[in-house]
């Protein structure tokens, strides 16, 4: 069974000859690969070359062309900051009002020389890689969390209690925009479209409902239309969330270090989910020896048990941490 298939298996509730091992990289792929951070983020190839030197390097089961969360903000015209060693940002909000929103077109995804296209083309020169081998992820923001890029996240928290309509007007918006840009990332060869929604982990789950689910949903279901699966990610405490999520339509959960995995084990396994997780990045890992590494990743692979599971961190994997380590937290599963 190769990595795909495993990865594949597990999502689907088949069986696995072992538990697959899915880190998300980013400033440690670049790291390795002796890259800046600029360039991995920008440079397409450079980011697939990062990552598919570390699939050969560690032997773990799935690979993402994540890097930052302002693609569509760039792409639909943002004054963008690109820092050498840290991730790129808007240098101001896009979008204050519906002034602002009615300015705003509807980009295309595949335009030479975009920020979408540049992420499509990593997607496609890892699975060209890859692909028959290992499961390959494009990666989009969830509208919630993309709304919160390209407003500002205190700007936004304070739009959908003080002009709900004009919220979802923004979310309405955005929602076809993500859609397109995931398929244009599945046209490129992308198994699955990783989707984060970390600022959801914010809000009440009343206002979850309101302002992320459905729009969740329908980013899903077009992901799904096209043939393809497609993973949330909301880092952060997402303890009251946990029964509205598994409603999303997603096929895989990721689950943070700051959320009850033996509770998560429960909802995930109840509704028949395959959820991820969930080391601490920093004290199981960066603070951690191999040992001490490998005994957690041992821990949560014995809570999920039974259920539809695969091994992670719950947020990315931080540059710092040391080959010795991630050896340890690749190999747990097979201990």
């Amino acid at each position: 069974m190769n990595s795909k298939e495993r990865c594949l298996a597990a999502i689907n509730g088949k069986p696995v000859d072992r538990v697959p091992v899915f880190p998300l990289l980013m400033f440690l792929a670049a790291r390795h690969a002796g890259i800046n951070y600029k360039t991995y983020a920008t440079n397409g190839s450079a980011m697939a070359d990062s990552q598919v030197n570390m699939y050969r390097k560690f032997g773990f089961d799935a690979i993402t062309a994540c890097s930052d969360a302002f693609r569509i903000p760039a792409d639909l015209g943002g004054e963008m900051s690109y820092p050498e060693m840290a991730t790129p940002h808007l240098e101001k909000p896009l979008v204050k009002g519906m002034s602002d929103l009615k300015k705003l077109r509807r980009p295309d995804p595949d335009r030479k020389g975009s920020r979408m296209a540049d992420r499509s083309q990593a997607v496609r020169e890892m699975a060209k890689a890859v692909g028959n081998e290992c499961l390959v992820l494009g990666w989009i923001e969830m509208p919630f969390a993309e709304a919160c890029s390209v407003c500002g996240v205190t700007d936004f928290m304070m739009l959908i209690m003080d002009d709900p309509p004009t919220a979802h007007a923004i979310l309405e918006f955005l929602t076809q925009i993500e859609i397109d840009f995931a398929l244009s990332q599945i046209k490129a060869g992308a198994h699955m479209i990783g989707a984060g929604d970390a600022a959801a982990s914010l809000i009440s789950p009343e206002l979850y409902r309101e302002f992320a689910l459905p729009y969740e949903k329908r980013v899903s279901e077009a992901i799904h239309r096209a043939g393809s699966i497609v993973k949330l990610h909301i880092c952060g405490n997402t303890n009251a969330l946990l029964d509205d999520m598994v409603r999303s339509d997603c096929d895989l959960f990721n689950v943070d270090h700051m959320v009850d995995l033996v509770r998560a084990a429960e909802v995930y396994g109840k509704a028949g989910k395959c959820f991820k997780g969930n080391l601490n990045p920093v004290t199981d890992m960066l603070q951690a020896t191999p040992d001490q590494c490998l005994k957690r990743s041992t821990e949560c692979i014995k809570i999920a048990s039974g259920k539809r599971f695969m091994l992670s961190p719950g947020c990315e994997v931080p540059s710092g941490v040391t080959d010795e380590v991630f050896a340890a937290f690749c190999k747990a599963p097979q201990k």
